[in-house]
């Protein structure tokens, strides 16, 4: 994990209620660059530089800066849910089966687990998005699906906040996201380790409950067993000719129901459950820990002659 103490970040580990930190210096990217994880972790589960209770920590995203971020669709039965809020054909062409979809986020919108959540200016259609993300642990390039799986170092929950009135002119455009996914991006409060999550993965698929609620009101709940590409997949195709790097995050793409558009009834205009300045949304999962933010007001639209 890491933790904002006296303006500085700090890398630690979480014993029990405590977290260890390590000395002023490296970041958790520069850690996994070193392939040092696991010696870290031990030394600082042996002889930490602090000891401070988890209560009195400002956990900040374990990643502030991560190289890239991508997000998958891991679960088609999220696409064919948001077709049916459109009132659209839920089929979903032969393609979809043929490569695991992803976008390219934007690592400068990452926020912390326990951050505010601005509203993406000009939207009034806000949204999360409920997943994981897997973080690169070593430099690949061309992985079949045995390295691809070794190249993850370790998992964090991952949301994506999703303007989809924003996503609608982008689809439109039809050149990938864009406006609509811009402006948040959370992941944390901290990184399990691939070993420390081993007993999960059963058949390659990794085996995790994981929920979301907003307001205290729990909106979807399940296992990232259900993905219909394994992360290994995941990883394996994203690295075609291209170099993956150390601190590279890549999401698993939406539970089914995870999100609030899956949930849509009727007009998206007159549709209430969006979220509003003042919603406290949580994500969870087993071992991934909690997160809580608060929506608030975005800044004002500096708008085009074409009045966006």
């Amino acid at each position: 994990m890491t933790c904002e103490l006296e303006g500085e970040e700090r890398v630690g580990l979480i014993v029990g209620d405590d977290v260890h930190l390590h000395d002023r210096g490296p970041s958790l990217i520069e850690v996994i660059d070193g392939g040092e994880v696991a010696e870290v972790a031990a030394r600082l589960r042996r002889s930490p530089s602090d000891v401070l209770p988890l209560e009195k920590c400002h956990l900040v995203s374990p990643l502030p800066r991560p190289p890239s971020v991508r997000d998958t669709v891991g679960f088609l039965d999220h696409v064919r849910g948001c077709r049916r809020a459109y009132g659209r054909d839920p089929h979903l062409e032969e393609v979809w089966h043929q490569v695991p979809a992803f976008y390219f986020g934007n690592p400068s919108s990452v926020l912390g687990p326990y951050d505010e959540v601005p509203m993406a200016p000009g939207s009034r259609w806000f949204d999360f998005e409920l997943e994981v993300g897997a973080v690169i642990g070593r430099t690949g390039r061309d992985l079949g699906l045995r390295a691809a799986q070794e190249a993850i170092v370790g998992y964090t929950l991952f949301c994506d906040w999703t303007a989809r009135d924003l996503q609608r002119l982008d689809t439109a455009l039809g050149i990938g996201q864009g406006k609509g996914k811009d402006s948040g991006l959370t992941l944390g409060p901290w990184l399990v380790t691939a070993e420390e999550i081993a007993d999960s993965v059963r058949d390659g698929a990794l085996d995790l409950e994981i929920w979301a609620s907003v307001n205290g009101q729990e909106i979807a709940r399940g296992t990232l067993a259900g993905m219909d590409w394994t992360f290994a997949e995941i990883v394996s195709y994203v690295s075609r000719g291209t170099d993956l790097r150390p601190g590279d995050v890549i999401g698993s793409g939406t539970l089914p129901g995870g999100c609030l558009l899956e949930h849509l009834t009727g007009d998206p205009d007159t549709f209430d459950r969006w979220l509003r300045p003042g919603d406290v949304v949580s994500l969870g999962g087993d071992l991934l820990g909690r997160t809580e933010q608060r929506v608030v007001p975005g800044v004002p639209v500096h708008r085009l002659p074409s009045g966006f």
